[in-house]
């Protein structure tokens, strides 16, 4: 049975989400709720969604490539992205430029990259990307912006959300489908 929901999308971003061969995401506000919580000594503290990261191995997976790119300094979403087998890009002072290098490496256009952020440092990226999105509860001027927004809010699923639809307007949610039901999910040893 075909993914279902993928004729729910208006064409134009069937066709964005069908070029996608890398696929960078904020962090705070996006992978996350967005809030900053802090233990007595000190340490920062991130939730991070189980169904975000079964999305994000998935994409991986399917043969995208994938990074996290925060301007915050985070040894936890370093380590986060390290569990998924993803690059982590952290403290970057220019999202575009960090985007921009990360697209040179790989040899690919940034007509072909994917950019997901919930907050003005994500602004300077989304105009020069092939499909720039953003969830429920990014704030209004980034969402405004944007190609597409996400039903889920940052933190809730809209990473997965996001993710479902690349895979599926690409064709892969089929065969991921049935590699899951086969046993294969994650069976790469890669934990969601």
């Amino acid at each position: 049975m075909p993914y279902s929901h993928l004729n729910d999308y208006p064409a134009d971003i069937r066709q964005r989400a069908s070029r996608v061969r890398l696929a960078c995401f904020d962090v705070d506000g996006t992978l996350t709720d967005g809030r900053l919580l802090f233990d007595s000594e000190g340490r920062e503290i991130k939730a991070f969604h189980v169904h975000d990261g079964m999305g994000l191995v998935m994409l991986r997976k399917a043969g995208l490539a994938v990074a996290f790119v925060t301007a915050r300094a985070s040894t936890i979403a370093e380590r986060r992205a390290a569990e998924l087998g993803l690059e982590a890009y952290t403290k970057v002072a220019d999202k575009l430029a960090c985007v921009e290098g990360i697209a040179g490496r790989l040899g690919i256009g940034l007509d072909e990259v994917a950019f997901m952020g919930d907050d003005l440092p994500d602004l300077k990226v989304m105009p020069h990307v092939g499909f720039s999105a953003a969830p429920a509860n990014a704030h209004p001027w980034t969402r405004e912006r944007v190609h597409w927004r996400t039903r889920a809010c940052g933190g809730e699923g809209a990473v997965r959300e996001f993710c479902d639809l690349l895979l599926a307007a690409q064709g892969h949610a089929e065969a991921l489908l049935a590699d899951i039901a086969g046993g294969g999910a994650a069976a790469d040893g890669t934990r969601a």
